[in-house]
């Protein structure tokens, strides 16, 4: 919904992608959209929890499936990509399917953006990293992140009833972690009235699923909203330039060796609640999606702690004594956010969010 009173001023870019979503989509599809792409011999990749979904893929694929490469990891560390890349020119594959979650996505992105195969996207979680141009790797203890075409996947095949095993804790983690990239896209410098209508619908289909799916883990209807609203969110983050919440998730998964989603989800209120003061319309948004909420990093905190989701960062075995060093790290690297990013700042988040306290906006 835009702004009568603001005039029209924006650019926005389409992503390269082809989406199939329906039940049953994953066996029926994946063979039908690597035909499509003229693949013949793929490597599936995939981590280990995934490995029986990612086999059962494969075994779809028939002869087009050049192996299965189950070494997956959180953060991609770049030795396992290393190793990636070398099963993929091993088996001669001409093109990549990644399938699970964030890990085994952004696995097959390494392997694009070194070899540029083709990757058709497998998502089994709500990461939303299947809907964009980023690539991460972890070396040395810090993780890099960047933006290139080729990572891209050129079809991305969602399938409702690859999420009917993931956990409920997971499941609310990762959902949480796709309203991150929804909140940071209404905010960001290079958002449109487009995406703003994407972030403000993903994040209302995925608050609201995410209590049914918790209710009903079996629910496959609630499962789809949660995808469909995982879909959405993953756009924004692809269309769009990332803030301090990504950045500073970044520093503590690829410094301290956090939890991806878990970490998403402690800190998105707090980041939201830094943020909050210098971006009143995202705020507006946001409270349009969740029902109205008066306070809505508070209505996200309340949200996710609801459902069982973590509430601190100590409970993800980050040590007090870490704060001030990632909040260094963080407010040391240049990015774009609506509001000042300085080390105290991200300090005081840091030190809220480690603690689980009640977010609190301070203008």
């Amino acid at each position: 919904m835009t702004d009568r009173n603001t005039p029209l001023d924006f650019s926005y870019e389409t992503q390269p992608a082809r989406i199939v979503f329906r039940p049953g989509a994953a066996v029926s599809a994946t063979p039908d959209e690597a035909a499509r792409l003229g693949l013949r011999r793929v490597l599936v990749v995939c981590g280990s929890r995934g490995e029986g979904t990612a086999r059962t893929v494969a075994d779809a694929l028939g002869e087009a499936c050049a192996g299965l490469h189950a070494e997956a990891r959180m953060h991609v560390p770049v030795e396992v990509a290393d190793r990636a890349v070398e099963a993929a020119r091993a088996a001669g594959a001409d093109g990549c399917v990644a399938v699970g979650g964030g890990s085994a996505i952004g696995l097959g992105k390494a392997i694009a953006l070194r070899t540029g195969l083709p990757l058709i996207a497998v998502p089994s979680t709500y990461s939303g990293s299947e809907m964009t141009p980023v690539w991460g790797l972890t070396e040395h203890g810090a993780k890099r992140t960047g933006r290139d075409p080729a990572v891209q996947p050129r079809s991305v095949v969602y399938d409702p009833e690859l999420t009917l095993s993931l956990p409920v804790p997971l499941t609310v983690t990762s959902g949480v972690n796709a309203l991150a990239h929804a909140v940071e896209a209404l905010y960001a410098p290079d958002a449109s009235p487009l995406v703003s209508l994407m972030a403000e619908e993903g994040v209302r289909a995925m608050t609201q699923a995410l209590p049914l799916v918790a209710a009903a883990p079996d629910d496959l209807d609630a499962r789809g909203r949660a995808l469909y609203g995982a879909w959405l969110c993953g756009a924004c983050l692809g269309a769009t330039t990332m803030g301090l919440h990504h950045k500073l998730c970044h520093v503590l998964g690829g410094t301290f060796g956090l939890p991806h989603a878990e970490t998403h989800t402690v800190v998105l209120p707090y980041a939201l609640a830094y943020n909050a003061p210098a971006a009143p319309p995202a705020v507006t948004a946001l409270s349009r999606a969740l029902g109205g909420a008066d306070d809505v990093p508070h209505a996200l905190w309340a949200l996710a702690g609801s459902l069982g989701a973590p509430r601190g960062l100590a409970e993800l075995g980050l040590k007090e004594t870490d704060l001030a060093v990632a909040a260094e790290q963080a407010a040391g690297q240049p990015y774009p956010n609506p509001r000042e990013v300085t080390v105290d700042g991200v300090l005081a988040l840091l030190t809220a969010a480690y603690q689980g306290r009640e977010p609190s906006v301070d203008a």
